[in-house]
């Protein structure tokens, strides 16, 4: 028997670690070639690392929430294969960088015979401590669904839920529900880690060195909505028109005049950097939570190549299947909450950025005309800036440029 080590390896340029979000093995479970062993995080991207070998898990290196260097042994398998024995385990600062690959001379190892019973039921429900063996597909399905996977007995290898486990569950139906309630006792504690870790460093880093101005305008958008329903009835194989195309392109028209927000402020340097390109960060929520895909030179897109290209960025940024590209280098950022917006809001500057657009809830509002009360369709837009280079008088001017564009909607697309 050896023992074959299977390294964290080098998941994009540039990146020296990795931070563990998700173990799908335990020490001694039983894994074949190209089974999952782990996920891990870099630059808001999440990799699975698959298994090299056939073979026992006899060793692990760290929990979820631990970041390893690239290089370190991720997972060390214990197999029947002829190949040369493994080195005793190092600390991760000593690893080799080099990855270690698998050669067909391995043998695999024969799995324990499945369980007879239906799937769903080839184990009784682990104990209360016990860890959830499930691919991140099988946990986002039970998420939508509302599904306990701590209460779903498992039918694969080592007790994994598989997705016939859940369909067996939707088969029997929902529990019946109990005619009283009974009383809530206990706590949970949820390590943060993963995305989830990075959106709080990013919240933290913003609110701790940007002093924000944010200024909130009412914005009558029915020529607007108007404009958008005329444009999607002629649409013909171009994707449906959403208010993010729309307002992508008034914004590029906006700094036209006002370059000064299309900037980074690097503090520490003291150094403004405007930049020719608009590369707009379109925050879209993911079940790992909030992500900012760019959009990037939306100044040189018309409206229906901007809506294709929002909705590839947003599917990628879901499925994390974004390329690091593809989540770093807005120059400007928009965020909207959709039907589920407020009347106003106070969005957070991407750092280093200096400025962020935020989108609020559209309602059909009375509005003075001058001579009476009319329905109109209104909306907010909540601005932030970064007040250490961005004057209020400035942010003003610029939002009420935003305001006359998407108000009179002809406007953005008139040269000069």
């Amino acid at each position: 028997m050896n023992i074959l080590p299977i390294k964290l390896p080098d998941v994009g340029e540039g990146v020296t670690e990795a931070e563990v979000v998700e173990w799908h093995v335990e020490i001694g479970d039983i894994v074949r070639e190209d089974d999952i062993l782990a996920a891990v995080m870099t630059d808001k991207a999440t990799v699975e690392i698959p298994s090299l070998y056939d073979g026992k898990v006899v060793e692990r290196t760290g929990e979820v929430g631990s970041v390893l260097a690239i290089g370190t042994d991720l997972v060390r398998i214990e197999t029947v294969a002829d190949g040369p024995a493994a080195e005793p385990s190092a600390p991760p600062q000593e690893a080799s960088p080099e990855p270690v690959v698998a050669t067909s001379t391995l043998a695999p190892v024969p799995f324990p015979a499945a369980a007879s019973s239906p799937q769903g039921t080839a184990r009784p429900p682990r104990a209360e401590d016990a860890p959830v063996l499930a691919s991140p597909a099988i946990r986002a399905r039970a998420r939508r669904a509302g599904l306990d996977l701590r209460q779903i007995a498992g039918s694969g290898p080592a007790g994994r839920i598989t997705s016939a486990d859940l369909d067996a569950v939707f088969e029997r139906g929902p529990a019946p529900v109990a005619a009283k309630s009974a009383k809530r006792m206990g706590f949970e504690q949820i390590k943060v880690v993963g995305m989830r870790r990075k959106i709080a460093e990013r919240m933290a880093l913003a609110n701790a060195r940007i002093p924000h101005i944010t200024v909130v305008e009412e914005v009558d958008v029915t020529a607007l909505e108007d404009l958008r329903t005329q444009l999607n009835k002629t649409r013909g194989n171009h994707p449906k028109l959403t208010l993010l195309p729309i307002l992508s392109a008034a914004l590029c028209k906006a700094l036209v005049k006002h370059p000064e927000m299309n900037a980074h402020f690097d503090d520490d340097a003291g150094l403004i950097t405007r930049h020719a390109p608009v590369h707009i960060g379109i925050a879209t929520m993911t079940d790992a939570g909030l992500t900012v895909p760019v959009l990037k030179h939306a100044e040189a897109l018309g409206l229906f190549q901007t809506a294709t290209e929002i909705a590839r960025l947003a599917e990628a940024a879901r499925t994390s299947k974004a390329s690091r590209d593809e989540m770093s280098g807005s120059t400007i950022t928009i965020t909207s909450l959709g039907p589920l917006g407020a009347i106003a809001t106070t969005p957070i500057i991407n750092h280093p950025e200096v400025a962020i657009l935020g989108v609020n809830k559209m309602a059909i509002r009375p509005h003075w005309d001058g001579q009476q009360f009319v329905p109109r369709k209104m909306m907010n837009i909540s601005a932030s800036f970064d007040h250490r280079v961005i004057d209020g008088w400035d942010a003003a001017v610029f939002v009420q440029k935003l305001k006359t564009l998407l108000e009179t909607p002809a406007l953005i697309f008139v040269e000069g």
